[in-house]
C-alpha cells in the first residue's frame, strides 16, 4: 500500500512539473527531433549535479521540534533526481544518504566540515559540463511568521537565468500570495563562491516557522517541491543546446 501511495505522488508531481514546463518542453522536443532529421547534432545536456546539504555530524539548521536540515534537504534531493532522471536529463548527486563525504585524514569536526565542501567543490569543478543545484533550508528566529522557498544563484554566467526560472516555478506553485526574488548569494558562502559553474541554492523553507516545517517534513509536500525546482530548471534555456 506504501509503495501505491508514493508511486501515485510521483506521478502527481510529473504531472505537476509537465504543467509548470508548458510548451517550454514540448516545443523543445519538438525542435530536437526536427533538426535530427536533417543531420544536426544536439549538443549533451549539462550534468546537473544535486547537492543535499550538510550531512552526517553537520545536521545545518533545527527546528524548535528537533527537525534536522540534513535529512530533509536528502529527501527533497532525492526527489529532485529521481524527477529529472525520468525527464532524461544527466543527473549526478554530491551524497545520497545521511553522510558527510570528507576525506579520511580529515580528525575533527571542523576539519570533516571544511574537507566536506572541498570534496563538493571539487565534484563538480571536475565534471566537464556541469549545473549544481544545492538544496538547502533557512531558518529566522527572530522572525518565525517569515516563510516560503528562494533561489540564490553564484557568480558564473548562466546562473542568474536558472535562477530566475526556478524561482519563478517556485512563486507559481509554492510560494502562493508569499512571492520572492532570486537573488546572488554572498561571496562567504565557499560552496557557491569555489564553484566554477552555474550554480543555484534553493533555501526550500524556513525551519523557525512551525507550520512551515510540519509541510517539509511531508513527502508530498517535498515531491511539490522536487517538481517546481526541477520544472524551473528545465525551463531556463540551459538543458542542452542544438548545433550543426
Amino acid at each position: 500500500m506504501i509503495l501505491v501511495i508514493q508511486k501515485k505522488q510521483l506521478l502527481l508531481s510529473v504531472g505537476l512539473l509537465l504543467l509548470l514546463c508548458g510548451l517550454g518542453v514540448i516545443q523543445r522536443q519538438g525542435s530536437v527531433a526536427s533538426v535530427e532529421t536533417l543531420g544536426t547534432v544536439v549538443k549533451a545536456s549539462p550534468v546537473v549535479v544535486i547537492d543535499a546539504g550538510h550531512g552526517g555530524e553537520d545536521g545545518g539548521a533545527v527546528s524548535a521540534d528537533g527537525t534536522i536540515e540534513s535529512g530533509l534537504n536528502l529527501q527533497i534531493a532525492l526527489r529532485l533526481n529521481d524527477l529529472l532522471r525520468l525527464l532524461g536529463q544527466q543527473t549526478q548527486m554530491t551524497r545520497k544518504e545521511d553522510i558527510s563525504i570528507h576525506s579520511e585524514e580529515a580528525d575533527t569536526l571542523h576539519e570533516r566540515k571544511v574537507s566536506d565542501l572541498k570534496n563538493r567543490v571539487a565534484l563538480v569543478n571536475g565534471l566537464d559540463s556541469a549545473v549544481l543545484i544545492s538544496i538547502h533550508q533557512n531558518k529566522l528566529p527572530s522572525y518565525p511568521a517569515v516563510h516560503g522557498a528562494q533561489a540564490f544563484y553564484n557568480h558564473v554566467d548562466g546562473s542568474a537565468v536558472i535562477a530566475k526560472s526556478i524561482q519563478s516555478s517556485l512563486n507559481h506553485s509554492i510560494n502562493i500570495n508569499n512571492a520572492k526574488s532570486e537573488k546572488k548569494i554572498s561571496s562567504k558562502i565557499y560552496l557557491m563562491k569555489n564553484i566554477a559553474v552555474p550554480a543555484v541554492l534553493v533555501e526550500c523553507g524556513f525551519l523557525s516557522n512551525p507550520a512551515e516545517t510540519d509541510k517539509l517534513e511531508d513527502g508530498h509536500y517535498q515531491l511539490q517541491l522536487a517538481a517546481a525546482i526541477a520544472a524551473g530548471y528545465l525551463n531556463s534555456g540551459t538543458t542542452g543546446e542544438e548545433v550543426p
